[in-house]
């Protein structure tokens, strides 16, 4: 018979190199022949010949794939068939796909092949079982290598070599300490060197003392857990090592199938090879989760001792390593005595390992029981990590490894913050039937220091300063004001105080009464419905809500005639940037919280700052505005905020004392309070005048002892800071150019390298 000529299967009486076929006659199969000579035009001697072009052919394509395959696999299949070599042959060039091809051609060639023969056939006898049976090992390989094929088709082996790290943001606080969020949280990818070496030395000696040693399998090591396990009558003891710990966090799927188990040996030998043991330890120790929402040993670190990962001493260093076994159960904030037994086990392997002396460890052990892990201070400042994160993650992009961004939250005055909600709701809040407030603080210039979303975030993680759409009241008499002064009354002209019918609704002063005619100052101060309703119709609706517009409120604005008194919902983020406006003489003011930030692999940073520039001039009506705030603080409704300095707010109060609120500023900062309740339930008699006024106040007294950060607008930077980054503006460049990529604030023209974007 004569088999297909193609590349790889020579056709009948083709010679190989080896000349164990010599053509048809003289023949030298290696099926042994039986004594009575065999007729080579029968059937038998045809189905042998098939038989044998068939093995050649085989043996021909597999020395052209283990050209191209891993030196393990060849090793393992050279020492079946090491036979000469076939010359002319193309090697592939992709390994796993063109091997996955090759396999399906040669099982298709096989099976026609040997279809042809068993036509041809007659029934077998004896001698042509022993060539099947010199078959069988190649036939074998075929099983496995067909299996492996199976098993690793959908393997990301580029994804592996190239150790794509998943995009990780690491926020700082405005002092460059790390924001440590509340939940999940990953510090900055450290490398091999960054880890002390009693960390590694802790790590291997409990998890994988034979690491340095085996290929990526633990033969011993999982011999010695099944004889322990057997013992035991459970699982007590596993035998993965480190390589495989770290394919099952970062690239298999957790179930367990045979597929998966194949894929895990396979790529296990294969990282190995490629990446070496530094490596691989170096990607396990970031991404391994050590409890209380902590991925990585940098970030554990920070999480448990408040510390960089090259500051750990030994019993730190042997306390995360024993939190590999069990993170949830062996957190130390939760269970020091389980952490401590644990770290105690870690010491005496390091020593049992050689790691440690005896001395050592003992001393090491009584170390361990004098410390107190604890969360960090900046783990407080969670609503604000919240709000900005987003923001972060936009900058950081797909980018892969640490984007570091420094924000402008200051962790003494969100510590202060956070007191002086908490406090008030604990002390006032069940009395007046108040369950919940909300704050921000920030510079004139709208960079955000301090944010405080709630009661307990803990208990509720809904931001109320920012996501919370609540009724105004009468903070948001300033913008009729401001439209009044626009339209170019003064604060000594007059309006009527007095009853008043807009379409059927007629707003009525707080306590009742009517003062006839007033100066717009005193009706401001006195915070008079009847008298602000009126002037609103006097100046227009459209201004007043314009007036809100320019100042910097974002919400959507009903012209209502109850729009004059606050019936509209804003966030108190927003209202709190308005009166930022006011403060500064330019509008608006957009709040925002990224100072700069830098990508890892990247030679500079870029600041970012305010991307909406406060483009309008208030001059004109600035003084006019800070009168009629102060004049609220000194003798008006919101005499409880006066914190002995100079200050200007306004107080605020919804219907039915559903909400209540006073806003704003000292020289420095600027602050806004909301008090009320989530389901907007009724308080009993709260007003913004003074629980809200008293927290503004208590706030602005501690922050006040202690001078103010004062951060430029124009560099993004603190004051005391020099050496500004560049400044890369994310709104305007991402605007411009689809290209952009703020990791490096670049784009891409139409021809050349990436440029720097300059808007």
């Amino acid at each position: 018979m004569q088999l297909p000529k193609s590349e790889g299967f020579p056709a009948e009486g083709a010679e190989e190199e080896t000349g164990a076929h010599e053509g048809p006659s003289g023949s030298s199969s290696p099926l042994k022949q039986s004594k009575e000579a065999v007729n080579p035009s029968s059937p038998f001697a045809q189905s042998a010949r098939a038989i044998h072009d068939l093995r050649a052919a085989l043996r021909h394509d597999f020395r052209a794939i283990l050209q191209s395959s891993p030196l393990w696999m060849r090793k393992g299949i050279g020492t079946i068939e090491k036979r000469q070599q076939t010359s002319g042959t193309r090697t592939p060039n992709e390994k796993f796909r063109r091997l996955s091809a090759a396999f399906a051609s040669l099982s298709s060639k096989a099976m026609r092949a040997g279809m042809t023969g068993i036509k041809k056939a007659r029934p077998l006898k004896l001698r042509s079982w022993k060539g099947l049976v010199a078959l069988l090992p190649l036939l074998g390989l075929l099983i496995v290598a067909s299996v492996l094929t199976w098993a690793l088709k959908d393997v990301p082996w580029q994804e592996i070599a190239d150790g794509s790290m998943k995009p990780v943001i690491v926020l700082e606080t405005a002092d460059g300490e790390p924001l440590v969020r509340q939940g999940p949280y990953q510090g900055p990818y450290a490398g091999y060197e960054q880890f002390p070496p009693h960390l590694v030395d802790a790590v291997l000696s409990i998890e994988d003392r034979r690491f340095m040693d085996h290929h990526g399998i633990d033969l011993k090591g999982i011999a010695r857990a099944l004889i322990r396990n057997f013992q035991a009558g459970s699982v007590v003891q596993g035998g993965s090592t480190i390589t495989q710990q770290l394919i099952k966090l970062q690239y298999l799927e957790s179930d367990r199938t045979l597929k998966r188990k194949i894929q895990e040996l396979v790529i296990a030998f294969w990282l190995e090879w490629k990446l070496g043991k530094q490596e691989i330890l170096t990607r396990y120790l970031n991404s391994v989760y050590l409890g209380s929402g902590a991925t990585g040993m940098p970030a554990a670190a920070r999480i448990y001792f408040n510390k960089d990962i090259g500051a750990l001493d030994i019993p730190e260093s042997a306390m995360l390593a024993g939190l590999l076994k069990a993170p949830s159960q062996l957190n130390p904030i939760d269970n020091f005595e389980g952490a401590r037994q644990r770290t105690a086990t870690v010491l005496d392997a390091m020593a049992a390992n050689g790691k440690l002396t005896p001395q050592e460890a003992d001393a090491a052990k009584n170390e361990f029981a004098e410390l107190h892990p604890t969360t960090p201070t900046p783990r407080s400042g969670s609503w604000f990590a919240d709000w900005i994160s987003p923001q972060a993650s936009e900058i950081a992009g797909s980018s892969p490894g640490s984007t570091t961004v420094r924000t402008t939250l200051v962790p003494r005055l969100q510590e202060i913050a956070e007191r002086v909600v908490r406090h008030a709701l604990d002390e006032e809040g069940k009395a007046r039937g108040a369950s919940q407030a909300a704050m921000v603080a920030m510079t004139p210039d709208g960079a955000v220091v301090a944010m405080v979303g709630g009661h307990d975030y803990k208990t509720s993680q809904f931001n109320r300063a920012v996501t919370a759409m609540r009724q105004p009241g009468s903070t948001f008499k300033l913008f009729v004001y401001y439209a009044a002064l626009k339209k170019g009354l003064s604060l000594s002209d007059q309006v009527l105080d007095g009853p008043i019918e807009l379409n059927g609704w007629s707003p009525q002063n707080f306590g009742g009464g009517y003062r006839g005619w007033v100066t717009l100052a005193e009706a401001f101060a006195r915070s008079l419905n009847a008298a602000t309703a009126a002037l609103a119709q006097e100046v227009g609706l459209d201004s007043v809500a314009a007036a809100a517009k320019e100042l910097g409120i974002n919400a959507a604005l009903t012209t209502a005639p109850a729009l004059s008194l606050g019936a509209s919902e804003v966030s108190l983020l927003d209202l709190t940037g308005a009166y930022a406006s006011v403060r500064l003489g330019k509008s608006p003011v957009e709040p925002w919280g990224i100072i700069e930030f830098q990508a890892s692999g990247q030679p500079r940073g870029f600041r970012v700052g305010a991307q909406v520039p406060a483009a309008i001039d208030l001059s004109p009506y600035q003084p006019d505005l800070l009168a009629l705030l102060q004049l609220v603080v000194e003798r008006g409704t919101g005499r409880d905020a006066d914190p002995g300095m100079f200050a200007a707010g306004k107080t605020g109060t919804s219907q039915d004392n559903r909400d209540a609120w006073f806003v704003g500023f000292t020289d420095a900062l600027v602050a806004g309070v909301w008090v009320g309740n989530d389901d907007d339930a009724p308080m009993k008699g709260v007003t913004g005048g003074a629980l809200p006024a008293r927290i503004w106040r208590e706030f602005m007294q501690a922050a006040m002892a202690e001078p103010a950060p004062q951060i430029d607008p124009d560099t993004g930077m603190m004051t005391s800071e020099e050496n500004a980054a560049p400044s890369c503006n994310i709104t305007a460049c991402s605007r411009s150019y689809r290209s952009f990529r703020a990791s490096d604030c670049t784009y891409q023209p139409y021809y050349g390298a990436r440029r720097l974007c300059e808007k």
